[in-house]
């Protein structure tokens, strides 16, 4: 940052959040260096510390101009809080004595704040590795890193969640105490990468569609998932799998604005304005899948990816480009078995060769009895009856909105049974003459909470 103008007394500061925004940059790189320095054990002190560190910064850069070096300055300042709290602390001796002993005299004695040697080092990606450690539970592994890399409060994590606080908190401080008592396995770097690329992935699709309540959206979620896969990939330019992931959530959230309507009814894609899109986010997904692809080797989050491009340069519903959209779903379902993938891939199908061929190849999942009675399946299943003329259409329909725990969903589901079941039948939407569903379809979107890290990504909704 020396090379660029720094702001003085009361000037404005550099990055789209300003002051906000650079201090949240800031926070887990500081944080990530004092874990590193100082050790595991330490993890909720090092938090406090940087919590203290961060209120200094809002205190003083305002005044006095930002630091040279803004990250070193938080580093340097967030250990010297360290260090005054664990030397504070009688009871905690031991402890001091492990971090003298773990800290170089040097840093003890204190340089200026934003003259520390390693201040540059980012150390976001091993926090991240931490937070993502093996032995955490996918919910701990997302609450931790949202506390303590996303920067968001308890009360905003657990409100996301639709869970008390205490309940938040208690599983937050487990994970901690878990990431203190055990060290980070020997994996491979490509293991752990994957494994904080499915907690990001987790964050978005909790927030694109909650798994519950009265929102079909949670966008701070999306939002925060977004900025830590820019951060990520901001660490590790080279995984072409990490630039896949972003830019599958940039195509995806990029219709955000357009999937409610007035009262929070969910609009189906083949209903929804385009002209809502969020146009700058999609085309910045395009290009980066574009650029992404040609490097190899080609990963499931790169072929979601795709697929959601695919969706997304389709100027209308009837436009889109579902043989091709089919072709993926068969290069995705090459890395692995996955009922979603096979669940999304029967939806292409039926949008090619017709819907009995889609209901044909759901027929599988009903054999699976994890899967039977998911309200995913469920309403793939009815609408693809809806299009046959099948008269059971509306009560498939109503089967799957009592399974489903989205109120914008089971609302959906239910006024499409209520209106097959006051229509006239002739009025009941049928297929052509080829067998094709009519290009207005309206299925809902797959759920994005398979048990695997690769997902569907057909996105009907």
């Amino acid at each position: 940052m020396s090379g660029d103008p720094l702001p003085g007394p009361g000037g404005p500061f550099p990055g789209p959040g300003g002051l906000e925004g650079l201090l949240r940059e800031l926070a887990p790189q500081a944080l990530g260096a004092l874990v590193r320095r100082h050790g595991r054990g330490l993890f909720d002190a090092c938090e406090d510390a940087v919590q203290e560190a961060l209120l200094a910064a809002a205190t003083q850069w305002p005044a006095d101009g930002l630091p040279e070096n803004p990250r070193g300055w938080l580093v340097t300042v967030a250990a010297r809080r360290l260090v005054d709290t664990v030397r504070s602390e009688a009871a905690r001796r031991r402890r001091e004595d492990a971090l003298a002993l773990a800290t170089p005299q040097s840093a003890l004695l204190g340089p200026a704040p934003d003259a520390a040697a390693d201040a540059d080092r980012d150390d976001s990606l091993h926090l991240l590795f931490l937070c993502c450690h093996p032995e955490l539970s996918a919910p701990s592994r997302i609450a931790l890193t949202l506390r303590a890399v996303g920067g968001l409060t308890t009360a905003q994590i657990a409100a996301a969640f639709l869970v008390p606080e205490p309940t938040m908190a208690q599983r937050i401080s487990r994970a901690k105490q878990t990431v203190r008592s055990s060290g980070l396995p020997a994996r491979q770097p490509a293991e752990r990468l994957a494994e904080v690329r499915q907690v990001l992935y987790l964050v978005f699709n909790e927030g694109y569609t909650a798994s519950g309540g009265e929102d079909l959206t949670a966008p701070e979620l999306s939002t925060e998932a977004i900025r830590l896969a820019r951060l990520l990939l901001r660490l590790v330019p080279d995984d072409p799998e990490t630039a896949g992931l972003l830019a599958l959530m940039l195509l995806t959230d990029a219709r955000r604005p357009a999937r409610t309507g007035p009262g929070g009814v969910l609009v189906p894609l083949a209903e929804q304005d385009r002209s809502r899109w969020n146009r700058p986010m999609l085309e910045e997904g395009v290009a980066l899948i574009g650029r992404t692809l040609p490097r190899g080797p080609v990963g499931p989050y790169q072929v979601q990816a795709a697929i959601a491009a695919v969706h997304d340069e389709a100027p209308d519903a009837e436009s889109t480009d579902w043989p091709q959209i089919l072709a993926l779903y068969d290069v995705l379902e090459g890395f692995g078995p996955n009922p979603f993938v096979t669940l999304n891939r029967a939806v292409a199908l039926a949008l090619v060769d017709g819907p009995a061929a889609g209901l044909a190849a759901l027929a599988p999942l009903a054999e699976d009895r994890r899967f039977a009675r998911h309200h995913r399946l469920l309403a793939t299943r009815a609408h693809l009856l809806e299009l046959l003329g099948d008269p059971t259409a509306a009560t498939a329909y109503r089967d799957a909105a009592r399974r489903t725990t989205s109120a914008p969903e089971r609302r959906h589901l239910t006024e499409r049974a209520r209106r097959l079941e006051t229509e006239r039948p002739a009025a009941t939407e049928r297929p052509s003459a080829t067998g094709r569903p009519a290009a207005t379809e309206q299925l809902s979107e797959p759920d994005r909470r398979p048990e695997t890290d690769h997902r569907p990504e057909t996105d009907h909704r």
